[in-house]
């Protein structure tokens, strides 16, 4: 015999986006979905509305519909029963039953019903809501919410290039998505084959089935932005195959200044100042320096450096060096490059046969600046700064806002 779920188990499952449902034995009758799915839409009237809907003349055609709907749902004891469990919260169910001049004059149930195209025959003892989509079709059909033009993607764009960037040199990483908690403003996935990034969330509500939910505001990287609920992006990534979250930038222990036991050496970062005599290093020595890593001695790293375009066709001194220890030498090179990106030394070299180079290890910044780039990637916290030339010092990098 199958294992009944507790309260605890329902709620793990939600956190995982698996819709828990509770099913009579045998399963529910066609005319049973039907019933209940237009009861959830009068829910979902009721939730957007803060009232049951309501005759009258001055309401639209929907509302109409729904109240004549919900006083047949009222009628019968049999359609009472079956809703019980939605109905436990609103009590619309238990509402005193209609009067007859509550119900227009003008147009009877079945000239309203037939208006919207349902069938209200009186064989069937409640209507048969031909139109009216299952939990299952309307899930499907929020899911694929209906995206807008982003008026103000220009705020975003740089934030999805800087996460391009951040994916290329591993700063963050991609991980398949697991909680309903993930999702939260400021948080990144990729859904569709697109980046989507979180950018507002209201407040937490509670549905009629008594869910917790809220709407957002997700941007995608096409320029598109959708106003959908957070669950409905959370089945969308669950029932992706390649949908994946993206992780918050995090340097963690890149390295220390001392070795600790059974740690293994990775390399050095090194920062070069060059002797060139080329009339913009010459006019910026003291500022232009070349930041990378290896795992050579750095003796070794700059041997022959008067030969090397890289090295600028010039002799070059060491003014500081790092060592590492347990870390990705490329990845953390990378790294200390994109915060010094807006002030890369823009210099061309040409060999001796006329082959013109442009290295991309020279940046026009200060030795102090350097140094403090060093600490805050030992406290993990460098992912949070990028360097303003203007200003020649580090800057908190700045969301859209």
């Amino acid at each position: 015999m199958a294992k009944a779920f507790t309260d605890e188990d329902d709620a793990l499952l939600e956190e995982l986006g698996i819709e828990v449902e509770t099913k009579r034995e045998g399963g529910r009758t066609p005319r049973e979905e039907r019933i209940i799915a237009g009861f959830e839409e009068i829910l979902r009237f009721l939730e957007e509305n803060g009232r049951p809907p309501q005759h009258g003349d001055d309401r639209d055609i929907f509302e109409r519909l729904y109240a004549v709907r919900l006083d047949r749902l009222r009628e019968l004891q049999e359609t009472r029963e079956l809703l019980a469990p939605l109905d436990q919260k609103t009590k619309l169910l238990s509402g005193a039953l209609p009067s007859e001049a509550s119900v227009p004059d003008d147009i009877d149930d079945d000239e309203l019903l037939a208006e919207l195209g349902v069938d209200a025959s009186p064989a069937s003892g409640i209507t048969d809501l031909r139109h009216v989509r299952t939990a299952t079709e309307r899930r499907e059909a929020e899911e694929v919410a209906t995206r807008d033009k982003c008026e103000d993607f220009a705020r975003f764009k740089p934030l999805f290039q800087q996460v391009q960037r951040e994916l290329e040199t591993g700063v963050r990483q991609t991980r398949p998505f697991e909680l309903k908690a993930e999702i939260r403003p400021g948080s990144w996935f990729i859904v569709g084959g697109q980046k989507a990034y979180v950018a507002e969330a209201s407040e937490t509500f509670t549905t009629a089935q008594g869910r917790s939910d809220a709407r957002l505001r997700v941007i995608f990287d096409n320029g598109t932005e959708s106003n959908m609920l957070m669950r409905s992006l959370q089945r969308a990534l669950n029932k992706d195959e390649a949908g994946r979250r993206i992780t918050d930038p995090e340097a963690g222990p890149l390295f220390s200044g001392e070795r600790d036991q059974d740690d293994e050496a990775s390399g050095t970062i090194y920062v070069l100042r060059s002797k060139s005599d080329h009339p913009l290093v010459a006019a910026n020595r003291e500022l232009v320096h070349k930041i990378g890593v290896t795992n050579l001695s750095v003796e070794e790293r700059i041997a022959g450096a008067r030969l090397q375009p890289t090295f600028l066709l010039a002799d070059v001194e060491i003014v500081a060096s790092y060592k590492l220890f347990n870390i990705s030498r490329t990845k953390l090179e990378s790294l200390i490059h994109r915060v010094f990106h807006s002030a890369r030394f823009e210099i061309q070299v040409k060999d001796r046969f006329g082959k013109v180079s442009i290295p991309r290890e020279w940046f026009l910044v200060p030795l102090f600046v350097i140094d403090q780039v060093v600490e805050k990637i030992k406290d993990a916290s460098v992912v949070s700064y990028t360097y303003d030339p203007k200003s020649a010092s580090l800057k908190l990098r700045r969301s859209p806002g």
